[in-house]
């Protein structure tokens, strides 16, 4: 803001949207330019999250806010996840995640997140059968792959076909809001089955192996190792561990409130794109590095240290001094606690080694560093603790999955998030597409110069 800007709570005024307060304890907040004071409301979420109302502000001032990153800014209201990163709390439509991770499967809390409530056992019937049945695609679909080249990343494969996939079901892709909302029951679980299908058929396709058909006697998880793993020769059964922690990732992934890919989609829904084009966009943010890569960095950095003959200890000094070591799968930027997801992961990546036979070095290595940051004053000051990217990356790699399908994995959790957010955005009576404004720094007026004019650059 310009100088003479300030800003302060002060009461009483309206309402806020989010939860109605008694009249003595209604606040407002108060921004200052120059002599004059501007009173915006404060908003108050059922877990007593506060945010200024700023809808207003550049109406009656001129003035915008700046907060690159949106790091301080509410983009909407949504009652879908809770996160409290102090405290490490994670909640689906206000369960615990350890609640969910003890007793609940990913289907069952993909209904929770996109209806709301947990399913009945008639409804959870229902909508797993519906899911388990639509796992085939449209036969002409196995020629888009042939369009690929063999060294295709599977992201790039995985948002291409989803989006493609609106084509094959035009009543269900329209990009009518009314008539989308009208089909989105079938929409989500075909999106939710089929994502799968497109991600098993895209590893098979880069190795030159035949495509395998789902089987409608397994499970969500089964069925998923099967097209990936099977041969036309031999069947691939995984054990119970590897599937459940399969079940648990994806689960555990399943959504993370205003994130890159979630933001985007729900951006992208603003405008009234239909629930196949919005999730393809989402899985174009998460492919990026920074989202939905990190833990195929944890095991390229543990694979570093093993290679090198460390155990850890070396790495670790080498990461606390700055001298080019960067420790990965510590610390979140939501999380200043322990990663809750991690917690989770750390017991079930034990069990799956254990079913496996495999004493691996790597997860040595990660118990080490692990004990590091849980000890050491370094991270602890800084609150650098193991998230979810840390012990995820070490049970996709158990499985037997390469580096490159790690983020589809991650596509495949975070559908029931995206599905739920597109929703909530596509059902909004006076919804309004989403615009950011910026400051811009670029060049002031200038006068165009005719090309002869011009000096060259020496």
């Amino acid at each position: 803001m310009a100088d003479g800007a300030a800003v302060g709570l002060t009461p009483p005024a309206r309402l806020s949207t989010f939860q109605l307060l008694p009249p003595a304890m209604e606040e407002t907040a108060t921004i200052r330019l120059g002599n004059e004071n501007h009173v915006f409301p404060v908003v108050i979420g059922t877990e007593n999250e506060k945010g200024i109302d700023i809808r207003t502000l550049r109406q009656k001032t001129g003035y915008i806010t700046f907060d690159d990153g949106y790091g301080n800014t509410g983009s909407c209201e949504s009652h879908i996840t809770f996160i409290d990163g102090e405290k490490g709390i994670l909640r689906y439509r206000g369960y615990p995640i350890e609640q969910l991770a003890e007793s609940s499967t990913f289907l069952e809390c993909a209904q929770l997140i996109i209806y709301g409530n947990l399913p009945t056992l008639s409804e959870q019937r229902e909508f797993s059968a519906k899911v388990l049945r639509q796992a085939s695609i449209h036969e002409s679909m196995r020629h888009l792959f042939e369009g690929f080249p063999h060294n295709s990343h599977p992201m790039a494969i995985l948002s291409a076909l989803l989006n493609s996939l609106g084509c094959y079901y035009p009543n269900l892709a329209t990009n009518d809001r009314e008539e989308d909302l009208k089909n989105f029951d079938e929409a989500a679980t075909l999106l939710l089955s089929k994502v799968r299908t497109i991600a098993a058929m895209s590893y098979r396709m880069m190795r030159g192996l035949p495509f395998m058909y789902p089987r409608k006697d397994l499970g969500y998880c089964q069925n998923f190792l099967h097209m990936m793993f099977s041969e036309p020769y031999e069947d691939y059964y995984p054990h119970d561990d590897v599937a459940k922690a399969l079940d648990l990732i994806f689960l555990l992934h399943a959504d993370h409130e205003q994130n890159c890919s979630t933001s985007t989609v729900r951006m992208v829904g603003s405008g009234g794109a239909n629930l196949f084009a919005s999730v393809a966009a989402g899985v174009c943010a998460l492919w990026g590095p920074l989202h939905g890569g990190a833990n195929m960095a944890v095991i390229n950095m543990l694979q570093d240290i093993h290679k090198s003959g460390d155990d850890g200890s070396k790495f670790v000094e080498a990461a606390k001094s700055g001298k080019g070591a960067r420790l990965m799968g510590f610390g979140h930027r939501v999380y200043k606690n322990y990663d809750p997801r991690a917690k989770i992961l750390k017991a079930s990546s034990a069990r799956v080694l254990k079913a496996l036979g495999r004493n691996d070095p790597l997860l040595d290595i990660a118990m080490h560093l692990e004990d590091k940051a849980l000890h050491d004053p370094y991270f602890i000051e800084r609150k650098l603790y193991p998230n979810v990217d840390f012990y995820s990356g070490i049970i996709l790699q158990a499985i037997g999955l390469p580096l490159d399908m790690y983020t589809v994995m991650f596509s495949i959790g975070r559908m029931p998030g995206w599905i739920a957010h597109w929703r909530e955005v596509a059902e909004l009576s006076k919804g309004r597409i989403h615009r950011p404004r910026q400051i811009y720094v670029g060049p002031a007026l200038r006068n165009y110069v005719p090309m002869n004019d011009r000096a060259e650059k020496v």
